[in-house]
């Protein structure tokens, strides 16, 4: 394996938005640098688990249905 070719794995501190600060190791920055989050993972959707609804007014779903509805399972 050739050397000097990894990142250097190392421990920051992470800040959340609501103040709270972990320990963790990362590639980010340098030994002892400090991760301010701007999404907050307690409440955002894509950590956890939100609903999501699928939005389509006459785009790329629409299209697909009318092009390949007829093929398929019938309903």
């Amino acid at each position: 394996m050739k050397a000097d070719i990894h990142p250097h794995y190392h421990f920051i501190k992470v800040v959340m938005t609501n103040g709270t600060e972990y320990m963790t190791r990362s590639t980010y920055g340098k030994e002892g640098d400090s991760l301010n989050l701007d999404i907050d993972p307690n409440t955002h959707p894509a950590w956890t688990g939100g609903s999501q609804q699928l939005l389509d007014r006459g785009g790329r779903l629409s299209r697909f249905t009318s092009r390949f509805g007829s093929i398929g399972a019938r309903k």
